[in-house]
């Protein structure tokens, strides 16, 4: 009797030992254990260590984390990307959620770069890759050739706009994806709107661009933009400003500010002067809005072959179907400028 009572005891410590074990890993699991609603972004080649240390400040237990990650071999798979983590999550659903590669999208957005420089500098803040891998995978002579971009035009391939992608996107994934929605862009209705004006679709980025640094009228741009539109349809050189500008920049090798063109600039060497060659030119001298671009798609008609800055509503343009009516509009922002001291 003595030896059955202590058999049955043994087996009740076993059974408790077995017990405790059983939630021990139980309460590893399936305990609570993200302490707040978090993101985390997790690099390509992430190692344990580094998934340890970003995840340590938003865990109870980064043990139980890890101990239920190598039960279920994610180790030798971490998922790079941005994901979404829930409070409360328990260590299996964490392990779950980032095995899965279930990744939360982000909202890239883009406007007004002057380059590819800028543009990869912009964009390398928002995703993985960065700035330098952008601009080689943007410029990259190769790519540029097989889709009839060059140095010149290769700006005019990324519309400026949000786009939703996964944070962990490489750059020549994201060059893809730019290509994808230049094409889309330029759909039926706006390569025939670029037809009517007699442009290709490089031509519209190019001059939409003028149009951009022209005015930040929104309202104004139509109206800039049928003014060009008939001094090219007249065979007139475009005798924009904002080119001049930049083929001073190009010439010198830097960005500065010019508030005012001189006469002597009008005489700078580059495709880009406006004042010396016709036509359209060889790229875009900025990154236009699609508010620009349509514009050129879109322009009003009107007679306007000239315009002039406003001395009444500054920012805007006072525009002009005659030389004469131009050269007093001219003459008043002139003395404008010179009374407030702008010489350059």
């Amino acid at each position: 009797m003595k030896k059955k009572k202590n058999s049955l005891m043994a087996l009740l410590v076993v059974a408790l030992i077995a017990l405790g074990t059983v939630f021990h890993f139980y309460q590893k699991v399936m305990k609570k254990n993200v302490l707040k609603e978090s993101v985390v972004f997790i690099p390509t080649d992430c190692s344990t260590e580094q998934l340890a240390n970003l995840l340590t400040p938003i865990l109870k237990s980064t043990q139980d984390f890890i101990w239920v990650a190598e039960k279920k071999k994610y180790l030798n798979n971490i998922k790079a990307g941005k994901y979404q983590l829930r409070k409360d999550m328990n260590s299996n659903e964490l392990v779950n959620l980032l095995r899965s590669g279930k990744q939360t999208a982000i909202r890239l957005t883009f406007n007004n770069q002057h380059n590819l420089k800028s543009l990869a500098g912009r964009i390398g803040q928002q995703i993985e890759a960065d700035s330098i891998a952008l601009l080689e995978a943007f410029t990259n002579p190769a790519f540029l050739k097989q889709h009839n971009f060059n140095t010149a035009t290769a700006l005019g391939m990324y519309i400026p706009n949000s786009y939703e992608v996964y944070w962990n996107t490489s750059a020549t994934q994201f060059r893809a994806k730019m290509l994808k929605e230049y094409k889309r862009f330029w759909n039926k209705t706006r390569l025939s709107k670029a037809k009517d004006q007699k442009l290709t679709p490089k031509q519209v980025i190019a001059l939409a661009s003028i149009v951009q640094k022209e005015t930040a009228h929104i309202k104004e741009r139509p109206v800039v933009a049928g003014l060009y539109l008939n001094r090219f349809h007249h065979n007139w050189p475009l005798q924009a400003d904002p080119t001049v500008i930049f083929a001073l920049k190009a010439k010198n090798g830097q960005d500065f500010e010019v508030k005012r063109v001189l006469n002597k600039d009008l005489k700078i060497e580059s495709p880009y002067n406006t004042y010396k060659y016709k036509g359209i030119p060889p790229g875009p001298i900025a990154m236009p809005d699609i508010s620009s671009i349509n514009a050129v798609l879109n322009p009003t008609k009107h007679n306007y072959y000239y315009m002039c800055a406003s001395i009444e509503n500054l920012g805007a343009h006072a525009f002009a179907s005659t030389l004469r009516q131009h050269n007093k509009n001219a003459v008043k922002y002139q003395k404008w400028l010179s009374n407030q001291g702008v010489n350059r």
